[in-house]
């Protein structure tokens, strides 16, 4: 009996210590100014978070960058400002990135994943159209929420995680040197790689 039971106690702790760490996929984002790690949400934003992570598997993230910011002063005076640092691999691989369907945009009145500080969420252009180009929120940006005025459609954009650790590193990145809305230089991703 005895061994009946530590035999269950080892096969136990076996399965656990083979499981994932996390409930959630979380995601390591490696710039050369340091790392950010991002909790994905599959539950809510299923199609985003696997086509995501797909990308993350096939390596396409290697050697890509932040290029853009968007921030107080590079915008019109009178159009609703955003924050936000905005990466992928648009610039650095852009022969892979014209290759990608679209993916059926998850708006956040299905997802009720708001643009917080720290939200992760797909770039795009018409609903539908987003791929491998994802920002992340520095502030609060309920205007990137379904309804909300950043977008004339009023469809929002598709959140599907948000920065658990590195935050710092994302304040960093917004405060580099920019010209017209583009990082000059672009920050470096190292790679993108699931934890």
């Amino acid at each position: 009996m005895r061994n009946q039971y530590l035999f269950i106690v080892t096969v136990s702790l076996l399965i656990a210590s083979c499981g994932t760490k996390y409930k959630n996929p979380h995601i390591e984002i490696q710039t050369n100014v340091g790392d950010i790690e991002v909790e994905l949400y599959p539950e809510q934003a299923p199609k985003t978070v696997a086509a995501f992570l797909s990308y993350v598997k096939k390596g396409y993230y290697n050697n890509s960058s932040f290029y853009r910011v968007l921030n107080e002063d590079n915008q019109p005076s009178n159009a609703d400002k955003a924050e936000l640092i905005q990466g992928g691999m648009y610039k650095s691989k852009p022969k892979v990135h014209d290759t990608l369907a679209g993916i059926p945009h998850e708006t956040t009145q299905q997802t009720h994943i708001l643009h917080k500080r720290g939200t992760i969420s797909l770039a795009r252009l018409a609903p539908g159209t987003a791929t491998s180009e994802f920002f992340i929120c520095v502030s609060d940006q309920p205007g990137f929420d379904f309804g909300g005025e950043n977008n004339p459609d009023k469809q929002g954009y598709a959140a599907f995680g948000k920065v658990v650790k590195g935050m710092e590193v994302v304040n960093k990145i917004y405060n580099m040197h920019e010209d017209a809305q583009s990082f000059d230089p672009p920050v470096p991703i190292f790679d993108i790689i699931q934890l």
